[in-house]
């Protein structure tokens, strides 16, 4: 049947979780793409072959045509459904650009496709630069905080650091007031805490 294995390619992005990726399904794609190469070789022969002449030429005409909207319909088909594919596993990789740093867990690695990781190391890439010729990192929360000071409780002996305002002894155990900005970094690396209380 035409365009079943396109449309398994889409049931298994939909049959997935939101944001998370399954493992990419070279097999499949490929078959996808080898069906786009058969349609479109069944395609052009009908349409170099141009109308058969015959004493009733109305029926082998119809058949033409309608043998050419088949494969031309089964074509563009197959085309969104490999474009719904590589368009949503890219906006999951995007995301993950935003979340995580440069390098990717094996985890998440092994699931991706050679041109996937490459998109993804040059998406990551960009965004840093954009970050350091802003000096600015957009990482952060886009809602404001009500304060801009939190209170977090050190989870590791960091030791001395400078901070925007201050040079502070991150000793394990401490609680500070740090401003959200100083304390995201560590936080985000699992050395610190919030207290929301």
């Amino acid at each position: 049947m035409y365009g079943k294995k396109g449309s398994e390619l889409v049931k298994e992005l939909a049959d997935g979780e939101p944001g998370q990726l399954a493992a990419y399904n070279s097999d499949l794609f490929t078959q996808v793409i080898e069906e786009c190469n058969s349609h479109f070789l069944h395609l052009e022969s009908l349409l170099r072959s141009g109308p058969v002449e015959s004493s009733t030429s109305q029926p082998s005409e119809d058949a033409d045509y309608y043998g050419s909207l088949i494969h031309l319909r089964s074509l563009i088909r197959n085309k969104r459904c490999l474009m719904a594919y590589v368009y949503n596993r890219a906006e999951v990789i995007r995301s993950l650009g935003w979340t995580l740093e440069r390098v990717l867990p094996e985890e998440i690695e092994e699931k991706l496709s050679s041109s996937e990781k490459e998109y993804f190391k040059n998406h990551s890439k960009a965004i840093q630069e954009y970050m350091s010729k802003l000096d600015l990192d957009l990482g952060v929360d886009m809602v404001p905080p009500k304060d801009p000071y939190i209170k977090v409780r050190v989870l590791e002996d960091i030791g001395t650091v400078v901070l925007s305002d201050q040079l502070a002894n991150l000793a394990r155990h401490a609680i500070l007031f740090l401003r959200r900005t100083d304390a995201e970094q560590y936080i985000a690396q699992g050395l610190m805490e919030e207290l929301t209380s």
